[in-house]
């Protein structure tokens, strides 16, 4: 075999597009976190694991947004939270905690017709 017919190969093509990739993602970080590969792919994992924790975290926030816009609503009408929620659960009308807050805050006549009907 003769090595100098060989044809010269060239490496690294997939850990450039990888490195790429990885810069692009990068974007916005501050100092090394941008520009090094080894910083940017640990700021990468990081931000990773933060927002699959913060999507958890953001459902739960609004459900308490909910409530309290809910028992806000409710008060003037005369009756808890609690017992709103109760009563719903057992005249089986199945609007959940979202839509609550939004005809609350949106369609207060509504929500008095809804009240009323529970009571």
């Amino acid at each position: 075999m003769n090595l100098d017919a060989m044809p010269r190969v060239k490496r690294g093509t997939i850990t450039k597009k990888k490195h790429k990739k990885l810069r692009a993602r990068a974007r916005g970080r501050r100092l090394l976190n941008r520009t090094t590969i080894k910083r940017a792919r640990q700021a990468d994992i990081k931000a990773g694991w933060q927002s699959y924790r913060d999507r958890k975290a953001k459902k739960r926030t609004s459900r308490a947004l909910w409530n309290v816009q809910i028992n806000a609503a409710i008060r003037p009408l005369g009756l808890s939270y609690s017992r709103f929620i109760n009563a719903l659960k057992q005249k089986n009308v199945e609007l959940d905690r979202k839509v609550l807050s939004k005809i609350a805050r949106e369609e207060p006549q509504v929500f008095s017709q809804i009240v009323e009907f529970i009571k």
